[in-house]
């Protein structure tokens, strides 16, 4: 029996001794790009942290295709938000994407050709080969962020979690990213994302989880991103369901049902 991909049952987290996320649970099927959406200080990024064990959680089990965590580290990929990286470490973009290649080996060992190759594949792939030597401080924001996605996909993963991956990128590295995800989909991953743009989720996202220090909805963007649901995830600060948003937001629910 195959198992899905990432399942969340009654995940509560605390800092401070003050709620973040309390009894949140979900389950995300196989080949889906999933967005986490929810106003800021909602737990998003809590919410991934808490899943990949790099926050302490007070109750709730993450499972990944059906085992922990330690039993799937191989085939779960985690890119972090840029600014909790140290891009004045001194190492070249080659070696940080070599990272990726770095669970499938032992400690005595070192990358091999074939490590090389699936490297420089995932470096081409983001259109980052033409800077395999260059230090990662020397680089734009948009570039360093292809340079951990990249790392992320040399791991050859079957799930992807990234946090804000869109946030603050230039344009050429937004449109890479969705290559990025249309590639993964195709070969059956599952890329979960925190994401902060509503009006880019129907276009980059067939799943979405909404949450506010709890969880609103979870499901397919057609059938969860309704006006209440909205309502319910951002409260009275959702402004930006003006006249002219509301109607992309029907032109593209009407486009979904289209297809």
């Amino acid at each position: 029996m195959s198992h899905t991909p990432l399942k969340v049952e009654q995940l509560s987290i605390r800092y401070h001794h003050k709620p973040v996320l309390t009894d949140v649970s979900f389950e995300i099927p196989a080949g889906k790009t999933v967005a986490i959406i929810g106003p800021n200080g909602a737990g998003k990024s809590s919410l991934l942290k808490g899943i990949m064990g790099l926050t302490p959680t007070i109750g709730g089990t993450t499972l990944f295709f059906g085992k922990p965590l330690e039993q799937k580290r191989l085939t779960t990929a985690y890119v972090p938000q840029r600014e909790e990286i140290d891009w004045d470490f001194p190492i070249d973009v080659m070696d940080v994407v070599l990272m990726g290649r770095h669970g499938q080996l032992k400690f005595w060992q070192r990358p091999k050709a074939s490590d090389k190759e699936i490297a420089e594949q995932a470096l081409k792939n983001l259109k980052m080969w033409d800077f395999r030597d260059r230090q990662i401080s020397q680089l734009s924001g948009g570039q360093q962020q292809r340079v951990f996605l990249a790392r992320a996909l040399a791991q050859q993963a079957s799930l992807y979690l990234m946090d804000e991956p869109f946030a603050g990128v230039d344009v050429a590295t937004e449109k890479a990213i969705i290559e990025l995800f249309k590639e993964l989909k195709a070969k059956g991953n599952t890329v979960v994302c925190v994401h902060h743009d509503l009006n880019t989720v129907h276009e980059y996202f067939d799943y979405v989880i909404l949450i506010n220090a709890r969880l609103i909805a979870a499901g397919p963007s057609e059938e969860v991103l309704t006006k209440d649901n909205l309502n319910k995830t951002y409260g009275g600060r959702l402004s930006l369901l003006n006249d002219l948003t509301e109607q992309m937001y029907r032109s593209r629910l009407n486009q979904a049902h289209d297809d």
